[in-house]
Protein backbone atom coordinates (compact mmCIF):
# COMPACT_ATOMS: atom_id res chain seq x y z
CA UNK A 1 0.00 0.00 0.00
CA UNK A 2 1.38 3.38 -0.99
CA UNK A 3 1.89 6.23 1.47
CA UNK A 4 2.33 9.99 1.12
CA UNK A 5 5.60 10.82 -0.68
CA UNK A 6 8.86 11.73 1.05
CA UNK A 7 9.02 15.53 1.17
CA UNK A 8 11.66 17.44 3.12
CA UNK A 9 11.37 20.82 4.78
CA UNK A 10 12.26 22.59 1.53
CA UNK A 11 9.56 20.94 -0.56
CA UNK A 12 11.89 18.51 -2.33
CA UNK A 13 10.05 15.29 -3.21
CA UNK A 14 12.36 12.28 -2.98
CA UNK A 15 12.08 9.62 -5.67
CA UNK A 16 15.60 8.15 -5.83
CA UNK A 17 17.50 5.77 -3.55
CA UNK A 18 21.14 4.73 -3.85
CA UNK A 19 21.85 1.37 -2.24
CA UNK A 20 25.42 0.44 -1.36
CA UNK A 21 25.89 -3.32 -1.27
CA UNK A 22 29.50 -3.37 -0.03
CA UNK A 23 32.24 -1.09 1.22
CA UNK A 24 34.91 -3.32 -0.34
CA UNK A 25 36.65 -2.51 -3.60
CA UNK A 26 39.29 -4.00 -5.88
CA UNK A 27 41.04 -0.66 -6.50
CA UNK A 28 42.11 2.18 -4.21
CA UNK A 29 41.18 5.51 -5.82
CA UNK A 30 42.73 8.21 -3.64
CA UNK A 31 39.56 10.33 -3.76
CA UNK A 32 37.56 7.46 -2.27
CA UNK A 33 39.67 5.06 -0.17
CA UNK A 34 42.98 4.96 1.71
CA UNK A 35 45.78 2.95 0.14
CA UNK A 36 46.16 0.47 3.00
CA UNK A 37 44.88 -0.47 6.46
CA UNK A 38 41.28 -0.18 5.27
CA UNK A 39 38.80 -1.33 7.88
CA UNK A 40 35.89 -2.98 6.10
CA UNK A 41 32.62 -3.87 7.78
CA UNK A 42 32.27 -7.52 8.83
CA UNK A 43 30.08 -9.41 6.38
CA UNK A 44 27.44 -10.12 9.01
CA UNK A 45 26.90 -6.37 9.42
CA UNK A 46 26.03 -5.87 5.74
CA UNK A 47 22.39 -5.95 4.74
CA UNK A 48 21.38 -9.28 3.23
CA UNK A 49 19.69 -9.44 -0.16
CA UNK A 50 16.40 -10.17 1.63
CA UNK A 51 16.83 -7.06 3.79
CA UNK A 52 17.72 -4.89 0.81
CA UNK A 53 14.66 -6.14 -1.05
CA UNK A 54 12.44 -5.30 1.89
CA UNK A 55 13.92 -1.81 2.17
CA UNK A 56 13.32 -1.31 -1.56
CA UNK A 57 9.70 -2.40 -1.28
CA UNK A 58 9.14 0.05 1.58
CA UNK A 59 10.86 2.78 -0.42
CA UNK A 60 8.60 2.14 -3.43
CA UNK A 61 5.55 2.49 -1.19
CA UNK A 62 6.88 5.96 -0.27
CA UNK A 63 7.26 7.07 -3.87
CA UNK A 64 10.84 6.01 -4.61
CA UNK A 65 11.01 4.92 -8.24
CA UNK A 66 14.70 5.10 -9.15
CA UNK A 67 17.31 2.84 -7.62
CA UNK A 68 21.07 2.75 -8.11
CA UNK A 69 23.33 -0.01 -6.79
CA UNK A 70 26.72 1.25 -5.57
CA UNK A 71 29.65 0.35 -3.32
CA UNK A 72 32.60 0.22 -2.79
CA UNK A 73 32.64 -1.83 -5.93
CA UNK A 74 29.25 -3.56 -6.15
CA UNK A 75 30.50 -6.33 -8.45
CA UNK A 76 32.67 -7.75 -5.67
CA UNK A 77 29.48 -8.64 -3.77
CA UNK A 78 28.88 -12.33 -4.40
CA UNK A 79 25.91 -13.30 -6.58
CA UNK A 80 24.89 -9.69 -7.22
CA UNK A 81 22.68 -10.60 -10.23
CA UNK A 82 20.36 -12.40 -7.78
CA UNK A 83 19.78 -9.10 -5.97
CA UNK A 84 19.22 -7.31 -9.28
CA UNK A 85 16.60 -9.89 -10.19
CA UNK A 86 14.83 -9.40 -6.86
CA UNK A 87 14.76 -5.62 -7.21
CA UNK A 88 13.74 -5.63 -10.86
CA UNK A 89 10.70 -7.74 -9.96
CA UNK A 90 9.31 -5.17 -7.51
CA UNK A 91 6.26 -3.38 -8.97
CA UNK A 92 6.97 0.35 -9.09
CA UNK A 93 10.72 0.13 -9.73
CA UNK A 94 10.93 2.22 -12.88
CA UNK A 95 14.69 2.54 -13.13
CA UNK A 96 17.38 0.19 -11.83
CA UNK A 97 20.97 1.27 -12.42
CA UNK A 98 24.44 0.35 -11.21
CA UNK A 99 27.75 2.19 -10.88
CA UNK A 100 30.91 0.11 -11.27
CA UNK A 101 34.62 0.54 -11.93
CA UNK A 102 34.20 -1.97 -14.74
CA UNK A 103 37.04 -4.33 -13.81
CA UNK A 104 34.68 -7.29 -13.32
CA UNK A 105 32.19 -6.40 -16.04
CA UNK A 106 33.52 -8.81 -18.63
CA UNK A 107 32.40 -11.77 -16.54
CA UNK A 108 29.21 -10.30 -15.12
CA UNK A 109 27.66 -8.00 -17.75
CA UNK A 110 25.49 -10.67 -19.41
CA UNK A 111 24.10 -11.93 -16.09
CA UNK A 112 23.36 -8.40 -14.88
CA UNK A 113 21.50 -7.57 -18.08
CA UNK A 114 19.52 -10.82 -17.95
CA UNK A 115 18.62 -10.15 -14.31
CA UNK A 116 16.93 -6.87 -15.24
CA UNK A 117 19.52 -4.14 -14.75
CA UNK A 118 18.42 -1.24 -16.96
CA UNK A 119 21.30 1.24 -16.84
CA UNK A 120 25.03 1.12 -16.29
CA UNK A 121 27.59 3.75 -15.23
CA UNK A 122 31.29 2.95 -15.50
CA UNK A 123 33.81 5.03 -13.56
CA UNK A 124 36.79 5.78 -15.77
CA UNK A 125 38.89 8.85 -15.05
CA UNK A 126 41.64 8.17 -17.59
CA UNK A 127 42.45 6.21 -20.73
CA UNK A 128 46.14 6.43 -19.85
CA UNK A 129 47.41 3.48 -17.82
CA UNK A 130 49.93 5.73 -16.09
CA UNK A 131 47.32 8.24 -14.93
CA UNK A 132 44.85 5.45 -14.15
CA UNK A 133 47.40 3.92 -11.79
CA UNK A 134 48.15 7.27 -10.15
CA UNK A 135 44.46 7.59 -9.32
CA UNK A 136 43.45 3.99 -8.58
CA UNK A 137 46.83 2.71 -7.32
CA UNK A 138 46.14 -0.43 -9.33
CA UNK A 139 46.45 -1.54 -12.96
CA UNK A 140 43.49 -2.01 -15.24
CA UNK A 141 42.56 0.38 -18.07
CA UNK A 142 42.28 -2.40 -20.63
CA UNK A 143 40.18 -4.53 -18.29
CA UNK A 144 37.74 -1.63 -17.93
CA UNK A 145 37.58 -1.12 -21.69
CA UNK A 146 36.99 -4.85 -22.18
CA UNK A 147 34.21 -4.67 -19.60
CA UNK A 148 32.53 -1.80 -21.42
CA UNK A 149 32.67 -3.78 -24.67
CA UNK A 150 31.21 -6.83 -22.90
CA UNK A 151 28.38 -4.73 -21.48
CA UNK A 152 27.55 -3.43 -24.95
CA UNK A 153 27.60 -6.97 -26.32
CA UNK A 154 25.29 -8.06 -23.49
CA UNK A 155 22.68 -5.55 -24.61
CA UNK A 156 23.31 -2.47 -22.48
CA UNK A 157 22.74 0.81 -24.33
CA UNK A 158 23.33 4.35 -23.17
CA UNK A 159 26.29 3.26 -21.05
CA UNK A 160 27.64 6.24 -19.17
CA UNK A 161 31.26 7.00 -18.30
CA UNK A 162 31.89 8.91 -15.06
CA UNK A 163 35.18 10.80 -14.91
CA UNK A 164 36.38 12.75 -11.87
CA UNK A 165 38.25 15.92 -12.87
CA UNK A 166 41.31 16.74 -10.77
CA UNK A 167 43.52 19.75 -11.45
CA UNK A 168 47.12 18.87 -12.07
CA UNK A 169 46.28 15.29 -12.97
CA UNK A 170 43.44 14.80 -15.45
CA UNK A 171 43.63 17.81 -17.78
CA UNK A 172 45.24 15.61 -20.41
CA UNK A 173 42.42 13.07 -20.18
CA UNK A 174 39.61 15.41 -21.21
CA UNK A 175 40.02 15.20 -24.97
CA UNK A 176 40.81 11.45 -25.15
CA UNK A 177 37.76 10.62 -23.04
CA UNK A 178 35.54 12.91 -25.09
CA UNK A 179 36.71 11.38 -28.37
CA UNK A 180 36.46 7.83 -27.01
CA UNK A 181 32.90 8.35 -25.81
CA UNK A 182 31.87 9.86 -29.15
CA UNK A 183 33.41 7.01 -31.09
CA UNK A 184 31.82 4.29 -28.95
CA UNK A 185 28.32 5.73 -28.44
CA UNK A 186 28.85 6.37 -24.73
CA UNK A 187 27.51 9.20 -22.64
CA UNK A 188 30.24 11.02 -20.73
CA UNK A 189 30.04 12.86 -17.43
CA UNK A 190 32.74 14.87 -15.76
CA UNK A 191 32.45 15.17 -11.98
CA UNK A 192 34.17 17.86 -9.94
CA UNK A 193 36.51 16.54 -7.24
CA UNK A 194 34.72 16.68 -3.87
CA UNK A 195 36.07 16.51 -0.28
CA UNK A 196 35.20 12.86 0.36
CA UNK A 197 38.69 11.38 0.17
CA UNK A 198 39.60 9.03 3.01
CA UNK A 199 42.99 10.69 3.58
CA UNK A 200 41.41 14.14 3.94
CA UNK A 201 43.90 15.71 1.56
CA UNK A 202 41.30 17.46 -0.63
CA UNK A 203 42.02 21.07 -1.47
CA UNK A 204 39.77 23.43 -3.39
CA UNK A 205 42.73 24.27 -5.64
CA UNK A 206 42.51 20.68 -6.98
CA UNK A 207 39.01 21.25 -8.36
CA UNK A 208 39.03 21.27 -12.15
CA UNK A 209 35.70 22.90 -12.84
CA UNK A 210 33.08 21.64 -15.23
CA UNK A 211 33.18 25.00 -16.97
CA UNK A 212 36.88 24.62 -17.71
CA UNK A 213 36.43 21.06 -18.97
CA UNK A 214 33.58 22.17 -21.23
CA UNK A 215 35.73 24.90 -22.75
CA UNK A 216 38.47 22.39 -23.58
CA UNK A 217 36.02 20.03 -25.29
CA UNK A 218 34.35 22.82 -27.24
CA UNK A 219 37.73 24.06 -28.43
CA UNK A 220 39.58 20.81 -29.11
CA UNK A 221 36.85 18.27 -29.96
CA UNK A 222 33.69 20.02 -31.18
CA UNK A 223 31.44 22.85 -30.02
CA UNK A 224 28.94 21.98 -27.29
CA UNK A 225 25.43 23.39 -26.91
CA UNK A 226 23.10 22.99 -23.91
CA UNK A 227 20.76 19.99 -24.07
CA UNK A 228 17.15 20.06 -22.97
CA UNK A 229 16.96 19.28 -19.27
CA UNK A 230 13.89 17.11 -18.72
CA UNK A 231 14.59 16.08 -15.13
CA UNK A 232 15.59 18.98 -12.90
CA UNK A 233 16.68 16.59 -10.14
CA UNK A 234 19.36 15.14 -12.40
CA UNK A 235 22.72 16.31 -10.98
CA UNK A 236 24.37 16.78 -14.37
CA UNK A 237 23.98 19.70 -16.75
CA UNK A 238 24.05 18.06 -20.18
CA UNK A 239 25.38 19.30 -23.50
CA UNK A 240 25.34 17.90 -27.04
CA UNK A 241 27.93 18.27 -29.76
CA UNK A 242 27.17 20.47 -32.71
CA UNK A 243 28.18 17.64 -35.08
CA UNK A 244 27.04 14.56 -33.13
CA UNK A 245 24.13 13.31 -30.99
CA UNK A 246 26.63 12.27 -28.30
CA UNK A 247 26.08 13.89 -24.92
CA UNK A 248 28.47 15.25 -22.32
CA UNK A 249 27.31 16.08 -18.81
CA UNK A 250 28.94 18.10 -16.04
CA UNK A 251 28.30 17.48 -12.35
CA UNK A 252 29.48 20.79 -10.91
CA UNK A 253 28.93 19.98 -7.25
CA UNK A 254 31.65 22.35 -6.05
CA UNK A 255 31.39 25.36 -8.38
CA UNK A 256 27.61 25.23 -9.01
CA UNK A 257 25.84 23.14 -6.34
CA UNK A 258 22.51 21.61 -7.37
CA UNK A 259 21.20 20.87 -3.89
CA UNK A 260 17.98 22.79 -4.48
CA UNK A 261 16.69 20.08 -6.81
CA UNK A 262 18.13 17.05 -5.01
CA UNK A 263 15.69 14.14 -4.68
CA UNK A 264 18.09 11.39 -3.50
CA UNK A 265 18.52 9.36 -0.36
CA UNK A 266 21.27 6.81 0.30
CA UNK A 267 21.62 3.66 2.34
CA UNK A 268 25.04 2.36 3.32
CA UNK A 269 26.07 -1.26 2.99
CA UNK A 270 25.49 -1.80 6.71
CA UNK A 271 22.01 -0.28 6.61
CA UNK A 272 22.39 3.36 7.62
CA UNK A 273 20.09 5.79 5.80
CA UNK A 274 21.59 9.14 4.77
CA UNK A 275 19.93 12.17 3.22
CA UNK A 276 23.13 13.61 1.71
CA UNK A 277 26.65 12.55 0.81
CA UNK A 278 27.78 15.10 3.39
CA UNK A 279 25.22 14.31 6.03
CA UNK A 280 26.55 14.44 9.59
CA UNK A 281 23.76 12.13 10.76
CA UNK A 282 22.58 8.64 9.83
CA UNK A 283 19.33 6.81 10.53
CA UNK A 284 19.55 3.13 11.40
CA UNK A 285 17.51 0.81 9.20
CA UNK A 286 19.30 -2.45 9.96
CA UNK A 287 18.38 -2.41 13.63
CA UNK A 288 14.62 -2.25 13.03
CA UNK A 289 14.90 -4.76 10.19
CA UNK A 290 16.61 -7.31 12.40
CA UNK A 291 14.58 -6.43 15.45
CA UNK A 292 11.27 -7.49 13.94
CA UNK A 293 9.91 -4.02 13.13
CA UNK A 294 6.94 -3.77 10.80
CA UNK A 295 6.92 -1.77 7.58
CA UNK A 296 5.37 1.25 9.28
CA UNK A 297 8.43 1.53 11.52
CA UNK A 298 10.77 1.32 8.52
CA UNK A 299 8.73 3.99 6.76
CA UNK A 300 9.13 6.24 9.77
CA UNK A 301 12.91 5.94 9.55
CA UNK A 302 12.68 7.13 5.94
CA UNK A 303 10.43 10.02 6.96
CA UNK A 304 12.66 11.07 9.85
CA UNK A 305 15.72 11.03 7.61
CA UNK A 306 14.02 13.00 4.84
CA UNK A 307 12.51 15.63 7.12
CA UNK A 308 15.93 16.29 8.68
CA UNK A 309 17.58 16.99 5.32
CA UNK A 310 19.49 20.27 5.21
CA UNK A 311 19.36 22.85 2.45
CA UNK A 312 22.84 22.22 1.07
CA UNK A 313 25.84 19.89 1.34
CA UNK A 314 24.95 18.51 4.76
CA UNK A 315 24.22 21.99 6.10
CA UNK A 316 21.94 24.95 5.52
CA UNK A 317 24.35 26.74 3.21
CA UNK A 318 26.35 25.63 0.18
CA UNK A 319 29.49 24.86 2.19
CA UNK A 320 30.48 21.22 2.54
CA UNK A 321 29.75 19.81 5.97
CA UNK A 322 32.63 17.84 7.50
CA UNK A 323 31.54 14.22 7.31
CA UNK A 324 33.44 11.50 9.12
CA UNK A 325 32.81 9.04 6.30
CA UNK A 326 34.78 8.61 3.07
CA UNK A 327 33.06 7.85 -0.23
CA UNK A 328 33.57 4.08 -0.08
CA UNK A 329 31.83 3.98 3.32
CA UNK A 330 28.83 5.95 2.12
CA UNK A 331 28.18 4.60 -1.35
CA UNK A 332 28.98 6.48 -4.57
Amino acid sequence: MSSPPLVDGFGRVHASLRISVTDRCNIRCFYCMPLENVQFKPRNELLTFEEIERVARVAVSLGIRKFRITGGEPLVRAELPKLIERLAAIPGVDDLALTTNGLLLTDQAADLHSAGLTRLNVSLDSLSEEVFQRITRRQGVQRVLDGIAAAHDAGFRGIRLNAVSIRGLTEGEIVPLARFSRDHDLELRFIEFMPLDADRNWRETQVLSGGEVREVISRDVAPLTPATRGDLSQPAVDYVYADSPARVGFINSVTAPFCGDCNRLRITAEGQLRNCLFSTEEWDVRGPLRGGADDMAIKQVFRDCTSAKKRGHGGDDQQFASTERAMYQIGG
